[in-house]
C-alpha cells in the first residue's frame, strides 16, 4: 500500500492541508533523520525521551536499554507516539502573526514488540551500519554480555501521518508593501569534519565511508 488509511488520533486537525499519508514521503522523513522522540506512560505520568531510530520495510525500530523505564513501559503492550521531525527554515513574514518555519514531521502510534534474541544483532547491526554504512564489518564483534544489555523495539508503521510545511511567507494582502525583509531562511544540518580520539594510533586512517559523507 502506498497509502497510510488516516483514523482519528492521526488526522491533522490544524492546517490539514499540510497532512500527508503517502509512505512514502513518511519514510523519507523517517530515513532523513537520526534522533526520533519516544513518549509513553509509567507509573500514570507522561515521559518523551530522545533515542535512536532506524527503518526496514514498514517498521520502525527504536534502541534502547533493557533496564530503562522507557523500554520497560513500551514493550508492555502499552501504547507509545513516536516523533521524527526536522526544522527546514525560518519563514519572516511582514507580520510577526505570520512568521512561521518550514517542516517535517512524522508521528506513529501503536503498542511496540521487542525484537527477539534471535533478531536482535542483526538488528543493532542495521542501527550502527545506518548511521555509518560499512563500519559493522571493522569493529570488535559483540560479545553475548553486550548482547544483553540493550534492547530493541519494533513498531509497525500502519498509525502515522506526516505533516510538511514548504512554502514562503503567508502575509495579508494589506500587508504585502509594507518596508521590511520578508523570505525564507533555509536550515540544513550537516556532518562535521572527523575528529579523531586523541587516544587512538595515529597510523589508523580515516574510513573512506566517513570521508564520503
Amino acid at each position: 500500500m502506498t497509502e497510510i488509511q488516516p483514523i482519528d488520533r492521526t488526522r491533522v486537525v490544524r492546517a490539514p492541508n499540510r497532512a500527508v499519508f503517502n509512505r512514502q514521503t513518511v519514510y523519507a522523513i523517517l530515513d532523513d533523520g537520526l534522533l526520533c522522540y519516544l513518549s509513553f506512560v509509567a507509573d500514570g505520568s507522561p515521559h518523551i525521551i530522545p533515542t535512536l531510530h532506524w527503518r526496514e520495510g514498514d517498521s520502525l525500530y527504536i534502541h534502547g536499554l533493557t533496564a530503562s523505564r522507557a523500554i520497560h513501559s513500551s514493550s508492555d503492550g502499552s501504547e507509545v507516539c513516536v516523533m521524527v521531525s526536522h526544522l527546514d527554515g525560518l519563514v519572516l513574514a511582514r507580520s510577526a502573526f505570520h512568521h512561521s518555519v518550514n517542516y517535517r514531521s512524522v508521528a506513529i502510534y501503536g503498542s511496540p514488540a521487542i525484537v527477539a534474541d534471535d533478531r536482535k544483532e542483526a538488528a543493532l547491526r542495521a542501527m550502527v551500519e545506518r548511521i555509518t554504512p560499512g563500519r559493522w564489518a571493522e569493529l570488535r564483534p559483540v560479545n553475548d554480555q553486550e548482547l544483553k544489555a540493550p534492547t530493541v523495539l519494533e513498531l509497525p508503521i500502519n498509525e502515522a501521518s506526516a505533516k510538511v510545511r514548504t512554502s514562503a511567507p503567508i502575509d495579508d494582502p494589506e500587508d504585502m508593501d509594507w518596508p521590511v525583509w520578508a523570505g525564507n531562511v533555509p536550515f540544513e544540518m550537516v556532518r562535521g569534519v572527523p575528529v579523531p580520539d586523541s587516544a587512538m594510533d595515529p597510523a589508523i586512517k580515516l574510513p573512506e565511508y566517513l570521508r564520503t559523507r
